[in-house]
């Protein structure tokens, strides 16, 4: 059992699809976890269907909608840093990896899930794994917490191997599917869909529903 997560995100929504599963493992064990997410989703491509948001209200309404999936994973500890969508990887890194080492040193985590750099096809998720990487690295060696990292590039695992963990999240796939329509502005086009082939045992939706895969990061 940990004795306290971290879990490192650009964007509202990037701990519902590949994490909330194993999230929620940690919350309903009692272990306590803290979410940073950097950005609003401000730039998000998807305004709900029907539409619910325009880009003036998108972040306020993405605020709302990651407080609700916290709430529904039972995280109770939310970070927002506020930086820009999509321009993670041009901020401050220097700066950016010291508000991050701030955070770790304040809650002393034994694991922090993040992106994999470099295989993880957003540019903010990439730039975001990167910055974990190295304010973890500011910690002596025999300090520093783990790193389960999130990779999901086409052909990632020819080049870096085949996950080190794959956790069965089945106990936890109702609660799931309502972490991820809870970003109802991003996923409103698409969660119906989800259902039904959830229901329907469509082999890949069931397998991206039940189960989680992580690569243990070499520090």
């Amino acid at each position: 059992m940990e004795n306290h997560v971290l879990v490192i995100f650009p964007h509202p929504d990037d701990e519902a699809f590949g994490v909330a599963g194993t999230i929620l493992s940690h919350t309903r064990a009692g272990t306590p976890v803290t979410y940073v997410c950097l950005t609003l989703g401000e730039m998000g491509r998807n305004m709900g269907r029907p539409l619910i948001a325009n880009r003036e209200t998108l972040p306020e309404i993405r605020k709302r909608e990651l407080t609700e999936a916290c709430r529904l994973l039972g995280v109770e500890d939310l970070r927002r840093f506020g930086m820009r969508d999509k321009t993670v990887e041009f901020a401050d890194q220097e700066a950016l990896q010291s508000r991050l080492f701030d955070v770790i040193e304040e809650v002393n985590p034994s694991l922090i899930i993040t992106f994999y750099p470099g295989y993880a096809v957003h540019p903010d998720h990439d730039a975001t794994g990167a910055a974990v990487i190295q304010a973890v690295k500011r910690l002596p060696e025999g300090e520093r917490p783990k790193i389960h990292a999130i990779a999901f590039a086409q052909g990632c695992e020819d080049i870096i191997g085949e996950p080190d963990i794959v956790h069965d999240v089945s106990d936890f796939a109702d609660q799931k599917m309502k972490v991820i329509e809870a970003h109802a502005s991003q996923t409103s086009g698409v969660i119906d869909t989800m259902k039904k082939q959830f229901l329907e045992e469509d082999e890949t939706v069931r397998d991206r529903m039940i189960t989680e895969r992580f690569w243990t990061f070499p520090l």
